[in-house]
């Protein structure tokens, strides 16, 4: 049964869509109690902000409510949740004796918003979808998984970000042509390169994913340069007590100076604090705000994504000069210097900008109620294994970014051998491999909270990137293979062969070389993205 809902959890701002069978489009959902109106062009757009709001009589705050309470520069309130979920950050505020991480109040903001929408539109057993970044782990779709089932609806699909987008762009796309998709919201800058294909289903067309590729940089980024360029011009730091007790209500200030810098020539900072009357105090015009984003790399940044999509693309036959045009969504695409390099890049005819807070809403509400599209598995996989010479592990890739799937041959064949002798459970890790990119502007920083609710900019330490980009997938069930009778150490005993299944599921087959049984057959071992 095909469905109408669709949720974009965003890091600033979360909207909804749904399936309008009448016009064949998704349309825009306003939740009365969560939503909040914003401008667009001439239009007006629901969206909830992504923010949640614990208030010590045990009430919960959802999106604009928060707004409406005058409770954004509380220090009770999340923000920013879908990017510390992400990354996987530990980081957790104590509120009434309790510890709350980024992961639980991200799932009490998207459980009530989904709950919300599931009374305002009276869902049955219904699928609904969910958008993801082009560049999200197994993690993240893991506990996008978990709030679902929370919240009662067992029933989902997973659509990455630019693709439902290329859909959401509806009746301004045609099949048969290829378009660059353009995503810069408050986490990520997620790009795709799509074909629009005839498609024989009512909807009328598919998005075949040619090449997409996806970077950490997003508005929270800016966000937190801003912070830095105000506290320098203060002469000022992060680790000062009187600057972490104003660091929340400076950070709102800094996000509020960058979003008046796309539509104006100049912006005001200001805080105070309340004990003290000390002032924090800036103001930025339009170009030092560009000087900012140059000293942070960001328009090299930006370039280097949107080459890594077309040269995937061009793996497939297709050349940047087929892009017949930009689609551009997500808050960060309304900065005019952003527009301007894309204008640079692929000429100003080509630069579109017509639906920057909904298009992914939009198209999610369409793939799930039956439009289609074609994709490919994002990041490479791979078995880790000892390097006795080293010392340490090496990694064996078995899937490649970019391998299409279902996959109709086995992609890859593994000998597993025995560790020692008499051993009877055998096993791979299959970890799932990100990339490491070069960050502009040094070390890479990132903005945390401290259990006080202060913001601080940390350095990330080596250990720290590898970890978010080596995923050990399988470490709660590593070993599925039985050896009977048990193997000798070193003995090659199981051949085992990797395939991909239409739900992107990594399957296994196992032959034991000993006896000549097969112990699995297309046996799913881990989910790939």
């Amino acid at each position: 049964m095909p469905g109408r809902l669709a949720i974009d959890f965003g890091t600033s701002n979360t909207v909804l869509a749904i399936w309008d069978e009448t016009r064949q489009e998704g349309v825009p959902l306003h939740l009365p109690d969560y939503g909040h109106i914003y401008q667009e062009g001439e239009e007006q757009i629901s969206v909830v902000p992504s923010l949640i709001h614990y208030a010590p009589d045990k009430r919960r705050w959802i999106g604009g409510q928060v707004l409406q309470q005058n409770l954004y520069h509380s220090e009770r309130t999340f923000r920013w949740m879908k990017r510390y979920i992400a990354n996987r950050s530990p980081a957790r505020l104590r509120l009434d004796g309790q510890e709350i991480s980024h992961f639980q109040a991200g799932q009490d903001f998207l459980s009530s918003v989904l709950l919300a929408a599931a009374a305002e539109l009276s869902l049955g057993d219904e699928e609904i979808a969910l958008t993801v970044p082009v560049e999200s782990f197994e993690h993240y779709e893991d506990w996008l998984t978990d709030v679902a089932e929370a919240a009662g609806m067992p029933r989902f699909r997973l659509i990455d970000e630019p693709s439902a987008a290329a859909l959401g762009y509806g009746a301004n796309i045609q099949p048969g042509d290829v378009y660059l998709l353009f995503d810069f919201g408050g986490g990520t800058l997620d790009v795709a390169v799509v074909l629009i294909e005839e498609s024989g289903q009512a909807a009328g067309r598919r998005c075949r994913v040619l090449g997409k590729a996806g970077t950490e940089l997003g508005g929270m980024t800016i966000d937190q340069w801003i912070f830095q360029e105000v506290l320098r011009q203060n002469d000022r730091s992060d680790a000062d007590e009187d600057v972490r007790q104003l660091s929340r209500a400076l950070l709102v200030e800094c996000e509020r100076a960058k979003e008046r810098l796309s539509f104006h020539e100049r912006a005001d900072v200001s805080v105070v604090h309340p004990q003290s009357g000390a002032v924090l105090a800036a103001t930025l015009s339009r170009d030092q705000f560009e000087q900012i984003l140059d000293q942070h790399e960001a328009f090299t940044r930006i370039d280097r994504c949107i080459r890594r999509a077309l040269n995937e693309a061009r793996e497939r036959g297709y050349q940047e000069g087929d892009v017949k045009a930009v689609l551009m969504v997500g808050g960060c695409s309304q900065i005019p210097s952003v527009q301007q390099t894309l204008r640079r890049i692929f000429g100003r005819d080509r630069v579109m900008l017509n639906r920057p807070l909904d298009a992914v809403a939009r198209g999610a509400a369409a793939f799930v109620a039956g439009v289609d599209f074609y994709d490919h598995i994002q990041h490479d996989y791979a078995i880790r294994h000892v390097n006795r010479q080293k010392g340490g592990y090496d990694y064996r890739v078995i899937v490649r970014r970019g391998t299409p799937y279902p996959t109709a041959e086995p992609v890859a064949h593994l000998t597993v051998k025995a560790s020692y002798d008499g051993q009877t459970e055998l096993g791979i890790a299959v970890y799932e491999m990100g990339e490491h990119r070069r960050r502009g502007g040094g070390q890479p920083v990132e903005l945390v909270f401290d259990p006080s609710g202060a913001a601080r900019v940390v350095q990330l330490t080596p250990d720290e990137e590898n970890r978010r980009t080596h995923f050990w997938m399988n470490e709660g069930s590593p070993t599925f293979l039985r050896a009977d009778p048990p193997a000798r150490q070193g003995e090659p005993r199981f051949d085992v062969a990797f395939s991909i299944d239409g739900n992107k599921r990594l399957l296994i087959t196992a032959r034991d070389l000993q006896t000549g049984r097969t112990m699995h057959q297309d046996y799913p071992v881990v989910k790939l993205a």
